[in-house]
């Protein structure tokens, strides 16, 4: 029997492909975060080659090389100047806050630690919030960095666009920052109008370097904004006029972000000066790094930057360290609900303590897979005896802990491994009983628009829904 040409091609492509499943199982082994997660890489990439291989060298990798190598190269020629803001900051260090007995844990795993001297505002929905960083901007005297994971080229967009092109000619330095994957879609003459104007504008460029030419895993998911260091916003808003709820689907749009004004702001613009440093491989010289007091400001705020360039799982560590702080309650808002090992651990000690744990997320999602996984982590949680609410009144995207009366979190990350291992994130951490206060009443707010899930059980579900559930819970590592 004679074997044609394209019988050969194809045995070839067929071989190639296996060869290059060993090699990247190989690959999987020594890198792989997790045993589990090793041995799903390697058998599936000597079953599937054909689409586990592509698959891998896209999603297989937990870590992000680079980012933290070309800091510290620059780093090394402004070695005195960072000793110098170290040293400023000295009278704003908080050595050891009340909420947080493992406090050495926090300071390693945020390389900083709580400041005080801080006001803070909780931004709730998106007009407050847009209304308020306008405001900020508008005050803005020497420049503002503006960063978004989503950055549309619609109404809202060319709101803050126009805002920042007029400060520019009035002299105030602009940076904007956002990412190519998040923001995708943006046209060159939208673009080309920030820099005619002077204003500098760049994608983070995840893809950038060799080790990362085939990473579209990876995102910079996070949203800051800095005025003259002396204010900065973060919080679950991006830019686009769907977090106004104008989405056809989508709407109302339920977010919350912070404003900080206080030394706290300046380790939001370090945050912002790092992930500049990766997009353009410059350092920003000519910002203040001189920690002002907010007015009659009191409280002690974290700023906490995570990511895949890590050493450690920041964002998992940090909230599973919080978690465990808990002696009261936990109430989460977060519109996807996958966590870690880790964190279910926590919550499920929580539970056994009797500590008042409540989730809320939203009926309405705008990721198939997400609602149906969290069904599984909510299932387990309820007959624990946590109470879960499905917010009805649209979609909740905002990413809010509060934990007993003393801490409350607002910022980029969710509950799920992707923004606990595969983004870049910001959180603030507010340890204040009055601000802690504030985000109660929101919550409680929350709650009285949701419906709460008595006696949940995915067990009492169809068939259908368990296989859904369960089946979403394999895609858990990348959703």
């Amino acid at each position: 029997m004679r074997i044609t040409k394209k019988a050969k091609v194809l045995a070839a492509i067929f071989l190639l492909f296996h060869i290059l499943g060993l090699i990247s199982s190989v690959h999987a082994i020594l890198r792989t975060r997790t045993p589990q997660g090793a041995i799903a890489w390697v058998v599936s990439l000597n079953a599937l080659p054909m689409v586990a291989v592509p698959a891998y060298w896209v999603l297989g990798r937990s870590k992000f090389h680079g980012y933290v190598n070309a800091w510290r190269d620059t780093s090394l020629h402004i070695e005195d100047d960072l000793k110098r803001v170290v040293q400023e900051f000295q009278p704003f260090l908080v050595e050891s806050p009340r909420a947080f007995p493992e406090y050495e844990a926090i300071k390693k795993l945020a390389n900083f630690q709580f400041v005080r001297g801080n006001e803070v505002d909780l931004l709730v929905d998106g007009e407050k919030t847009y209304a308020s960083i306008e405001a900020g901007i508008e005050a803005a005297e020497s420049y503002v960095l503006f960063q978004f994971y989503i950055l549309r080229a619609d109404r809202s967009g060319n709101r803050f666009k126009d805002q920042l092109i007029r400060k520019a000619r009035d002299g105030v330095d602009v940076y904007v920052l956002y990412d190519e994957l998040g923001s995708k879609g943006l046209e060159q003459d939208w673009i080309a109008d920030f820099t005619t104007a002077g204003i500098r504008i760049l994608p983070f460029n995840t893809r950038q370097g060799p080790d990362n030419r085939f990473q579209l895993n990876f995102r910079n998911h996070r949203k800051i904004v800095v005025v003259d260091g002396k204010s900065a916003w973060i919080g679950g808003l991006n830019v686009g006029d769907d977090y106004l709820g104008e989405d056809p689907k989508l709407t109302p749009w339920r977010d919350t972000h912070v404003r900080i004004e206080g030394p706290a702001a300046l380790v939001a613009q370090a945050t912002f000066v790092s992930d500049w440093h990766w997009a353009s491989r410059e350092f920003l010289k000519e910002l203040s790094w001189n920690p002002q007091p907010a007015t009659n400001g009191d409280k002690n705020v974290l700023v906490l930057a995570s990511g895949p360039a890590d050493d450690l799982e920041t964002a998992s560590l940090f909230f599973t360290t919080a978690l465990n702080l808990a002696r009261e309650r936990v109430w989460i808002a977060t519109p996807y609900f996958i966590p870690d090992e880790a964190t279910m651990v926590a919550l499920r000690l929580a539970l056994l303590k009797g500590i008042d744990v409540r989730i809320v997320t939203p009926r309405l999602n705008d990721n198939w897979f997400v609602h149906h996984a969290a069904n599984v982590y909510l299932s387990e949680l309820a007959g624990l005896g946590a109470k879960v609410y499905f917010y009805e009144q649209g979609f909740m995207h905002q990413k809010v802990m509060l934990i007993d009366s003393r801490v409350a979190m607002v910022g980029t990350v969710n509950f799920d491994n992707r923004s606990f291992r595969l983004n870049f994130e910001v959180t603030g951490v507010v340890a204040d009983i009055e601000f802690a206060r504030k985000v109660e009443t929101m919550l409680l707010d929350d709650l009285s628009r949701s419906t709460e899930l008595i006696q949940y059980s995915l067990e009492d579900q169809s068939l259908w829904e368990r296989f859904k559930a369960r089946g979403s819970v394999l895609l858990a590592p990348v959703l």
